[in-house]
C-alpha cells in the first residue's frame, strides 16, 4: 500500500460514518430514495416505523428495470440484505395508507442503509475464522483499500469512457461543420451560376 491509498484510507475511516435517515411519512403517500450502487456490492438496511393505529405500511427495494429485491407488504420493523448483480440505481420506497378508523397522522420512518464494507460483519467473520482483534482491524483495512482502489478503477473507466464520448462528439462536429460549408459553398456556386444564366437569357449581361 502506497501513501496515497494511505492517506485515502485514513479520510474514510475518519469521515466514512453516516447516521441513519429519519424522515415523516404522510398518510396515503409514497417516498423513495435512490442510490447509484457499484457492482458486487453486499447492501443492507435496517427499518423501523412509528405505529399508526389504521394504517399499513409497504416497503419495496427495487432496481432501475423495476426488478424486486425485498418486498414487505406491513412493513413496521425489520432488515434486508441483497448483492448487487451490476452497477445501477436502487430504489427503496416506503408508502402508507389508510386501512381502519385510525387517524391519520404521520408515520416516522427510520432507514439505516449501508453497503460494501459498512454492511459487513466483522464480529461473524471473527467469530467464524477466529481471529484476533487486530487481525480484525487489518482485515477491515484491507477491504477498505480494496474498495478504494476499485473506486479509483471505476472512476478512471467513467473518465475514458467520457473522454472517448467528447472525442466522438467532437469529431462528429467536426465532420458536420464542413459538411455544411460544402452545402454552403455549392449552393452559393450553382446561385452564382443560375444568376449569370439568367442574366444572359435577358441580355442584361454579355
Amino acid at each position: 500500500m502506497d501513501l496515497t491509498q494511505l492517506a485515502c484510507v485514513i479520510f474514510f475511516l475518519c469521515f466514512n460514518s453516516f447516521d441513519c435517515l429519519m424522515f415523516h411519512l404522510p398518510v396515503n403517500s409514497k417516498k423513495c430514495l435512490r442510490e447509484e450502487i457499484h457492482k458486487d456490492v453486499l447492501v443492507t438496511g435496517d427499518y423501523e416505523l412509528s405505529d399508526a393505529p389504521g394504517q399499513k405500511a409497504t416497503l419495496a427495494v427495487t432496481d432501475s428495470k423495476g426488478h424486486i429485491l425485498y418486498t414487505k407488504d406491513d412493513a413496521k420493523k425489520g432488515k434486508f440484505a441483497f448483492t448487487t448483480e451490476e452497477y445501477d440505481m436502487f430504489e427503496v420506497c416506503f408508502q402508507t395508507k389508510m386501512v381502519g378508523g385510525g387517524h391519520g397522522g404521520d408515520r416516522e420512518v427510520t432507514l439505516d442503509m449501508k453497503h460494501g464494507i459498512e454492511a459487513k460483519s466483522y464480529d461473524d467473520l471473527a467469530k467464524a475464522e477466529k481471529l484476533k482483534p487486530l487481525e480484525v482491524e487489518l482485515r477491515r483495512l484491507e477491504d477498505l483499500s480494496k474498495s478504494i482502489v476499485d473506486d479509483f478503477e471505476y472512476m478512471k473507466e467513467r473518465e475514458k469512457e467520457m473522454r472517448d464520448t467528447n472525442e466522438s462528439t467532437h469529431s462528429r462536429v467536426m465532420y458536420f461543420s464542413i459538411f455544411s460549408m460544402c452545402c454552403l459553398l455549392g449552393l452559393a456556386t450553382w446561385q452564382v451560376l443560375y444568376l449569370r444564366r439568367y442574366f444572359k437569357a435577358k441580355k442584361l449581361i454579355e
